[in-house]
């Protein structure tokens, strides 16, 4: 992602996320888009590289888990305050079972922010996905949140404008919706 979508997506951080809260990245890396100036209480890290995870200085705690074998999170129902996808909501073979499990982990009134752009590893993403416009793709967000009834309507950002005045600039998406207290 380039510079332009990394400020407007830690803006929306800044904007969406309290302090002193639990956060869950999932599918993270070794960086961390949160802004700085704001202390959480508690930063889980979720990926399949461990070697990325540890070179995150965000993370409190990470675990390693292939959602594409396993879609369950091993953690206890209603312990995050928000749940993070940055980038990677594209290559979720079983979207339904892991939003299921995102609604098990968040707090009433908690909110979970899918980001992405217009990039993808092709032979990693799933066919709907690539086969997708970027209009679409947002729409497939949407159905993920819509298929769990436990989710308010979904809120989308698109931020289509990060692309001028500079030529090659990523395309900003972000899907949001919150847990129903």
């Amino acid at each position: 992602m380039d510079d332009a979508f990394i400020k407007t997506l830690t803006q929306l951080y800044r904007d969406r996320l309290q302090p002193n809260t639990r956060i869950l990245d999932l599918m993270s890396s070794w960086v961390s888009h949160l802004p700085e100036e704001i202390a959480f209480a508690h930063i889980e890290g979720h990926g399949m590289n461990e070697e990325e995870l540890a070179r995150n200085p965000r993370l409190d705690r990470y675990f390693l888990r292939d959602l594409n074998q396993n879609p369950q999170l091993t953690l206890p129902d209603e312990s995050f305050d928000a749940v993070l996808n940055t980038a990677s909501v594209q290559y979720l073979q079983y979207p339904e079972a892991v939003f299921s499990e995102i609604h098990r982990i968040l707090k009433p009134g908690g909110i979970a922010i899918f980001s992405f752009s217009n990039r993808m590893f092709f032979q990693k993403a799933i066919q709907l996905w690539r086969d997708s416009s970027e209009a679409q793709r947002v729409k497939i967000v949407e159905r993920y949140f819509t298929s769990h009834p436990g989710f308010e309507t979904p809120e989308v950002i698109q931020n289509a404008s990060s692309r001028l005045p500079f030529w090659g600039n990523d395309p900003f998406y972000a899907v949001l919706a919150y847990k129903k207290a």
